[in-house]
């Protein structure tokens, strides 16, 4: 089978972040059902069926391509392509009638992110990136801040499921930034955190033990947007088994590695 055009990729990729998009609206503030994946970690009758939904059209679209879901697991196929999707980051913001959540798809060609898209679907705001075209936002060109200082800086951050375990250890990265920068928030959607650091709302951000899902779409919105994406020591990401994620508008990148070196997780 002949590789599909950017163009029929690109137009797969807005229709399944859209399918999802109208679920979690029509779910929000409704009645559904909670489980728990562990002590902090949830997912509700909501992100299985967006994530049911993105599967229908990508699935139709390209009925070869390979998937890595959340919420499913991977689906092996031969294709050189796979789809690596988050249905609804988010989900305890979602959870707790708190409009601040998203839905991410990646898409890889031989291990490589080639596509990417989140959408916030209640400001209605799609941020997509393809490799070597660019970052966008509603179709408009976005780039990375041009902070050059971390005290000059408002970053952004995210705690682990393990964090009843270890938040001291968390913290004490929580203390140094805090301490060094104009701002620090933590938002509970690290798709989105990412997707604000390309388009220049927050200027860093840093978080330990991602999923390929969380970072699949929001390290090629970065990328493409002119930023940086390693993991603490500088080293290249790999989205397959890097756990420690610094994404930020490069400027920043050196100050950010050297406060964040002595991680040991």
């Amino acid at each position: 089978m002949s590789a599909p055009s950017t163009a029929r990729l690109d137009a797969a990729l807005r229709r399944a972040l859209a399918a999802a998009g109208a679920v979690i609206r029509r779910g929000f503030g409704r009645r559904f059902v909670v489980s728990h994946k562990g002590v902090v970690d949830i997912v509700t009758s909501v992100d299985r069926a967006a994530e049911r939904a993105v599967v229908r059209v990508l699935r139709g679209a390209f009925p070869d391509h390979g998937f890595l879901m959340e919420e499913s697991g991977e689906r092996v196929a031969p294709s050189r392509y796979r789809w690596v999707v988050d249905p609804l980051d988010g989900t305890v913001n979602f959870a707790h009638g708190l409009p601040l959540s998203c839905v991410s798809i990646g898409l890889e060609k031989d291990g490589r992110p080639v596509l990417g898209g989140v959408l916030d679907p209640y400001r209605r705001e799609l941020f997509t990136a393809g490799r070597g075209r660019g970052a966008h936002l509603n179709g408009r060109r976005i780039r990375v801040s041009a902070t050059p200082r971390l005290l000059d800086a408002l970053l952004v951050t995210g705690f682990p499921y393990d964090r009843y375990k270890k938040a001291r250890f968390y913290l004490s990265f929580v203390e140094k930034f805090m301490k060094r920068t104009q701002g620090l928030r933590r938002l509970g959607a690290a798709a989105l955190d990412m997707a604000q650091v390309a388009c220049g709302r927050f200027d860093g951000y840093w978080e330990f033990n991602l999923k390929p899902w969380d970072a699949a779409a929001g390290l090629l919105l970065v990328e493409e947007a002119g930023g940086r994406v390693t993991d603490f020591r500088g080293r290249p990401y790999r989205l397959t088994d890097t756990r420690q994620t610094l994404a930020s508008n490069g400027r920043l990148h050196g100050a950010m590695l050297r406060l964040l070196k002595t991680s040991k997780s």
